[in-house]
């Protein structure tokens, strides 16, 4: 894939010190299309006088804007309410912190990413689960290709979390979780980002494949021997705390 060298610009012009950005979206999970924008993730760090004081800084900063004829999508939260997220079964933040994809980094986000093992859970499973069920309805309401690989690249990926509790969101990277026809989506969806979902061969099923990996990861989390919830608790908020104070 061919990101725009201009993102690592990006970070320079945000209002407050940034721990990480990464890539998310469509180019990290393995299927960009020539028109998707570019979904940047991060972590920002609220001064102190902005978090104990009377005027409290933005906890999430949201903003879209175009580029050299790119679309660009920067959401970051503040530390503390990033790691807050972290430590329950979100797989979003996850995601983002663990992306390959690092367009800025930091002392602060090598030590999160040290941390992550710690991080991960059964109850993961579920954050996938609801998020496949989400993105099926939608497939089933648009007919649009783009929630039809989302739900399988999240029922993939939730079922590889559960049986190696090793976090993998490139769909490209789990295609021996899915059917034999993924490939062929994945290269469908490179022309058009709300391209409609082609047609599959008579003998293939989209709605039988989806239940499948449903019932499997399903089964994933009942057998995994991760923990109920996350570790390293105490070593976030020490984290977090010292972060601050400097």
């Amino acid at each position: 894939m061919t990101l725009p060298p201009w993102l690592e610009q990006i970070p320079g012009e945000q209002p407050y010190p940034l721990v990480f950005v990464t890539v998310s979206g469509a180019h990290l999970y393995g299927f960009p299309s020539a028109d998707s924008d570019v979904d940047l993730r991060g972590v920002h760090v609220l001064p102190v006088e902005e978090v104990v004081g009377l005027r409290v800084g933005e906890a999430t900063i949201d903003r879209s804007w175009v580029r050299s004829g790119v679309e660009v999508d920067l959401v970051t939260h503040d530390l503390l309410k990033f790691c807050g997220l972290l430590l329950r079964r979100n797989g979003y933040v996850l995601e983002q912190l663990l992306s390959p994809l690092v367009v800025a980094s930091s002392p602060v986000h090598e030590e999160l990413v040290a941390l992550a093992p710690g991080l991960v859970t059964r109850n993961h499973g579920h954050h996938y689960l609801g998020f496949a069920r989400t993105q099926w309805r939608l497939y089933g309401r648009t007919g649009e290709l783009k929630p039809l690989l989302y739900t399988f690249r999240v029922l993939a990926t939730g079922i590889h979390l559960m049986r190696t509790g090793l976090l993998e969101a490139d769909l490209t990277r789990l295609f021996a979780y899915g059917p034999a026809y993924l490939p062929e989506l994945v290269e469908a969806k490179k022309e058009a980002e709300h391209a409609p979902a082609p047609a599959l061969a008579a003998s293939c099923s989209a709605e039988k494949d989806v239940a499948r990996l449903t019932a499997e990861l399903e089964q994933a989390m009942a057998d995994s021997g991760l923990p109920e919830a996350a570790t390293v608790g105490a070593d976030v908020h020490d984290l977090v705390v010292r972060t601050r104070l400097s």
